[in-house]
């Protein structure tokens, strides 16, 4: 069976999103997971106005690897800023924790300020074929805002489960991703370009949270993040400041592979973040929150060790037309010494967001019947009430 779902276009058309996302896979918060600051009304980052989401999901084949054939077990997430307004981009910024990764695009990002088109994240080896589609796409749309194109293109290693040498991701199916984003709830877990990937030892892939925040005397806004997580090993998980990856006895949740490592050597995958807010920010202030991702993931035990590849990219939707040539353009910013809740917003964000990747992920049998499970939530419970951290 060969499956290209884009479950988030069904999940917004039947006008119940919470309880498309929410009834049959639950939730961190749902475990009585406790987090710190308060979510958007999805949690997640098209609660941020004009985000949207959307996936490719690609599943095929079991049994031993046969290269060019499976199993597949990959994808493509696509995050469009503005939806399909690609001819307004939006101030960003990108930074990396650790350079063992991909992110195409990131030059001119950084030289010019702005963010042009989506984000897209894959498997490494289709970073190629997601660039030429994401190309294909703006100009079949003629929606870009000048005659070339640079697309911002990231990756995690899946191969442990996925064919990744088989390239199973096309071009089609990037465009499949783009052409089914949109606004409203976001599947997470074994879905997109999350569909293969490992997080802390068990089944990782995508997850999503958001925060509400005001900054006194100016305004409220929303903050999003979207997260790929395939990085850090099962002894370094903390949840809720829980070590939770201690705290299941069995000595490995990965079958297939010899004895996991433990300590620094376990910190050998990936991780990209995408941040958006609405509070105006520029892109230096951009860089600042992309920054501050790496302390939501040390609030969860990361190391990012020298194989991993933590690469990170944040986004403001205020100040639209800012890139127009006209005229002199009225820009808004949030001073420094106010931005604040805002970075507390991010760490707060990206934290559940992992989390949130990890509940909702499933267990999975790929390549050469390698197997991971899923977190186990009944025992995730089980630990955080011993340690009095069950939330309601």
């Amino acid at each position: 069976m060969r499956v290209r779902s884009t479950p988030l276009v069904l999940c917004t058309l039947m006008l119940a999103a919470t309880a498309c996302a929410q009834g049959a896979k639950p939730r961190a918060r749902d475990l009585g997971i406790p987090f710190d600051g308060s979510p958007g009304p999805l949690n997640a980052i098209t609660d941020v106005s004009g985000v949207e989401v959307g996936h490719t999901t690609l599943i095929s084949g079991e049994g031993p690897l046969k290269v060019g054939v499976g199993p597949v077990r990959t994808g493509v997430t696509a995050v469009l800023p503005r939806g399909r307004n690609n001819a307004d981009p939006v101030f960003a910024s990108w930074w990396t924790l650790n350079g063992n990764g991909e992110m195409t695009g990131t030059t001119w990002v950084e030289e010019s300020g702005f963010l042009e088109g989506p984000v897209m994240i894959t498997n490494t080896h289709s970073v190629g074929v997601v660039r030429d589609a994401v190309i294909a796409w703006q100009h079949r749309a003629g929606s870009t805002a000048q005659p070339w194109s640079l697309p911002v293109v990231a990756e995690t290693y899946d191969g442990f489960l996925n064919d990744i040498d088989g390239f199973h991701v096309k071009k089609d199916d990037a465009i499949a991703a783009l052409d089914a984003a949109r606004a409203g709830t976001v599947q997470e877990g074994n879905v997109g370009g999350g569909t293969g990937m490992i997080c802390n030892g068990f089944k990782g892939g995508i997850g999503t949270s958001s925060r509400k925040l005001t900054i006194r005397d100016m305004s409220s806004y929303t903050l999003g993040v979207l997260v790929q997580c395939n990085y850090g090993g099962k002894d370094q998980v903390r949840i809720a400041g829980i070590p939770i990856g201690r705290e299941i006895p069995e000595k490995t949740v990965i079958s297939g592979l010899a004895p996991q490592p433990s300590g620094p050597d376990a910190e050998r995958g990936s991780i990209i973040v995408i941040v958006a807010t609405d509070a105006p920010l520029l892109p230096h202030q951009l860089k600042r929150l992309a920054h501050r991702v790496s302390l939501g993931l040390g609030r969860l035990g990361s190391l990012s060790g020298n194989g991993s590849g933590d690469i990170f990219i944040a986004f403001s939707t205020a100040n639209p037309n800012a890139s127009k040539g006209e005229k002199l353009a009225n820009i808004q910013m949030v001073p420094n010494d106010r931005i604040g809740p805002v970075f507390e917003a991010t760490v707060q964000a990206v934290e559940e967001s992992v989390v949130n990747a990890m509940v909702a992920a499933e267990t999975m049998t790929g390549v050469d019947n390698h197997r991971v499970l899923a977190l186990p939530h009944d025992k995730v419970r089980e630990i955080l009430k011993k340690y009095n951290r069950l939330g309601n």
